[in-house]
């Protein structure tokens, strides 16, 4: 029964999934009342097996109905709220602490706001904090948003990220009323071992790699290990995986056999215990991990492998594949939108499709063989994965994982774990910590020579998923079993050929792409011609030391010119991260800016051509005495064939009424004044102008209410197209042809607008709480 409805129950399960995130988009009385209806039809009709994939599609849809309609309602953003709960995870560094706190209770401190009883984890930041423990109850006075991130073009989404999480809410603890501990953390095994870790002197590295590998630990490797586990595409060893589950069970299964074969040398082969005892240490090694998604999806997969290993009324590998994913989509919803699940089916999927029908490895040769055999065919398969969910190929992992996997599961993990059985006897356990410690630095020695002789790779997003989509196919072409060799080989050198002929496509000369990235509160403008990049502003630095440029681009790209409009923290707070990762060939910045390095002076009068694109610079003078620094801001037109750009960083509207004399007619495309504040874009100033497109750069639920209403309402006037990055994300201009504009939030394509055209339709919510955004189609 169970092996004819494993197909079933997971399609059922990811039905539930799409049926789930619809729900949320709306409509979630129509979906329900549907539902329902099917069901009482399969009831009365007596159709079981109908029954049973519809009850596991609503059980699916009612999980993510809940987690995602649980979110923070956007009337309590920036409220004061008191929330009670116990904390999940705790990390520090340099003064900020990150808490996720699984949420018992909240209330508005406000009276007459709406409740936020249905939020159930959050994602908190805590200055100047108390020493806090995961496991800990406590009291916060806390403020909250959405979930929200930056939408930029291939850049990592933190939103997506944070729901896929079941992050409901983000935001910050408030000083007072002072946070108050309800409860100490309660005794939990996995705190006990880590805080005994902690406890030992052991080199840094032994102590992180031994938490991660043994206890689940990932959140105490350092960026350092992360971006050589990244360089060197080894990530996979350091997460608790089908790997570190599988090698426990099979440690167990191997004891206990031999166990079974003293007590009973003739019956050893047909006893069931030991598989069950194998089955019990896949459970306890990942609920000691903390029961994590991808120890969870781990221990479902080993749970599932024993049953078709044991032959005891076991399905086949393929019904075994599709029961997994049936019980891990139904357990935990969310895996569907995680990277990590569909690597790690899509990894399994391939060594059942190698290995099904072929005659058991024999001998350690046979089994040397198999494991080269495997590697070779996964890794093309994997490394296009990889190319097509982050972005990133690590040259080296194939040759890095052949020897890695073997070393870090058959030696590396059995000594970990040895040293927590041996803990009890500390020569030995010390013994068995010791030589992994030294393996570890071993195995981090090699994989940085490997990543230094092969480094990360990071290629534009178009050739990543074409290159990608090919490594996928020519690992298939040669797993695929009864393909005649010469098919093979002709088909790896076709898919090879065409994905190297890719480039990445740039504008035509003459031609001018704009694009005005999403980071928050602040400006980041990237220009790119046929042959000339450059950046107009650097965006913020948050009180946390983030900035927001560290993640648009992989590192060591070539800036032809970045222009500095003036040195505020949201306009030039990203400098310090542009002259870590990147090459500059020229600054410019207004005479007196204060910067982090030598610029050239951005005044009224210069310019430059480059592929044909004019750019101009209209302000400020030479000498700018009396300025404010927003007046001081430099001021761009850029030309692209009949098309103009107009940038004008933080200028007020006494500045805008000098430009009027130096702009001459309407323009096309306008970067608003300070992100749409009232103390620019002046009525008269834009009825000169008269913009086509207007993109606010604004922060999502921002302090300042970027953009004002009023300001809005100007444009709307005017009839000018408008986007707000706090909405629609990055927003793509091209210049210079047919000009076109794109969001990198396509939703916005969906809200406004009529028969087509743009509109300029304002958003329904209209509040200081939801900044104004204007859409059109």
């Amino acid at each position: 029964m169970v092996i004819g409805l494993a197909l079933p129950l997971a399609l059922a399960a990811l039905t539930g999934t799409l049926l789930g995130a619809l729900v949320d988009q709306g409509d979630a009385a129509l979906w329900s009342q549907a539902l329902g209806l099917a069901l009482l039809m399969a009831i009365a009709a007596r159709r079981w097996r109908l029954l049973l994939m519809l009850s596991l599609i609503a059980l699916v849809a009612g999980q993510l109905w809940w987690s995602c309609g649980g979110e923070l309602p956007r009337g309590l953003s920036r409220q004061d709220l008191a929330v009670e709960g116990r904390l999940t995870a705790v990390s520090r560094e340099a003064g900020l602490t990150r808490l996720t706190l699984a949420v018992a209770g909240c209330r508005p401190l406000v009276p007459g706001l709406p409740g936020c009883d249905r939020l159930s984890r959050v994602r908190l930041n805590a200055y100047r904090a108390p020493a806090m423990v995961a496991g800990e109850r406590w009291r916060l006075t806390v403020r909250l948003r959405p979930p929200a991130g930056f939408a930029n073009p291939d850049a990592f989404d933190y939103r997506a990220w944070l729901r896929r999480e079941g992050i409901q809410a983000t935001g910050y603890v408030r000083e007072a009323p002072p946070p108050v501990r309800l409860e100490a953390a309660g005794g939990s095994v996995r705190r006990w071992a880590l805080a005994r870790l902690d406890e030992r002197d052991l080199a840094p590295r032994t102590t992180r790699w031994l938490a991660a590998l043994t206890l689940g630990a990932g959140e105490r490797l350092g960026d350092d290990d992360w971006d050589l586990l990244n360089a060197s595409g080894t990530t996979h060893l350091m997460v608790i995986s089908g790997l570190h589950v599988g090698l426990v069970a099979g440690v167990a299964l191997w004891l206990a056999r031999g166990a079974a074969r003293l007590l009973a040398p003739g019956r050893w082969r047909m006893a069931i215990w030991p598989w069950w005892i194998a089955g019990t240490a896949a459970v306890a090694y990942a609920w000691l991990a903390g029961l994590e998604p991808p120890a969870m999806r781990a221990m479902i997969m080993v749970l599932v492998g024993l049953w078709v290993a044991s032959g005891r009324h076991s399905p086949g590998p393929w019904q075994a594949w599709w029961l997994a994913l049936a019980l891990v989509v139904s357990l935990d919803p969310l895996a569907v939108w995680r990277p990590g699940s569909w690597l790690s089916f899509g990894a399994v999927a391939l060594l059942i499709l190698i290995w099904q029908g072929r005659p058991r490895p024999r001998g350690w040769r046979g089994w040397l063989r198999a494991l080269v055999r495997s590697q070779l065919l996964l890794a093309p398969v994997m490394a296009g994965a990889v190319l097509l969910a982050f972005d990133r190929l690590a040259p080296a992992a194939p040759l890095v994982n052949l020897l890695a996997v073997p070393l870090v599961g058959s030696v590396l993990v059995p000594l970990g774990l040895a040293g927590w059985a041996l803990a009890w006897v500390p020569p030995l356990g010390d013994m068995a910590w010791g030589l992994f410690g030294a393996l570890a630095e071993g195995v981090a020695a090699g994989l940085e020579m490997a990543s230094r002789l092969a480094p990360l790779w990071q290629p534009p997003p178009a050739v990543a998923e074409a290159l990608g989509t090919a490594l996928i196919l020519i690992g298939l072409l040669w797993a695929l079993p009864g393909l005649a060799e010469r098919l093979r080989l002709a088909g790896t050198a076709l898919l090879a050929c065409g994905a190297l002929w890719l480039t990445p496509s740039l504008p035509e000369p003459g031609a001018l792409r704009v694009r005005v990235h999403d980071v928050g509160q602040g400006q980041l403008v990237a220009l790119r011609t046929a042959h000339y990049r450059a950046l107009i502003d650097t965006g913020p630095r948050f009180p946390s030391g983030f900035m927001p440029l560290s993640t648009l681009w992989p590192e060591g790209q070539r800036f032809d010119d970045v222009i500095v409009s003036h040195d505020d923290r949201d306009h030039a707070g990203g400098l310090e991260a542009l002259i870590e990762e990147h090459s500059v060939g020229r600054y410019l910045a207004p005479p007196g800016s204060v910067l982090p390095v030598t610029s050239e002076p951005c005044v009224a009068g210069r310019g430059w051509r480059r592929d044909g694109v004019s750019f101009r610079v209209l302000w400020p003078p030479a000498e700018a005495v009396g300025l404010s620094d927003n007046d001081r801001s430099c001021v761009l037109l850029i030309t692209a064939g009949q098309q103009r750009l107009l940038i004008t960083g933080d200028a007020g509207a006494r500045v805008e009424q000098e430009l009027l004399t130096r702009i001459d007619g309407p323009i096309d495309a306008l970067v608003a004044g300070h992100h749409g504040s009232t103390t620019s874009s002046g009525p008269d100033f834009l009825a000169a102008v008269r913009p086509r497109q207007v993109i606010f750069s604004a922060a999502r639920d921002g302090r300042f209410g970027h953009p004002a209403p009023s300001v809005v309402r100007r444009f709307r006037r005017l009839g000018s197209c408008l986007w707000n990055t706090a909405e629609d994300g990055a927003v793509t201009l091209w210049l210079g042809g047919m000009a076109r504009v794109a969001p990198t939030r396509p939703a916005a394509w969906w809200r406004g607008g009529v028969g087509g055209e743009c509109l300029a339709l304002e958003s329904p919510a209209m509040t200081p709480e939801a900044p104004v955004t204007a859409r059109g189609r």
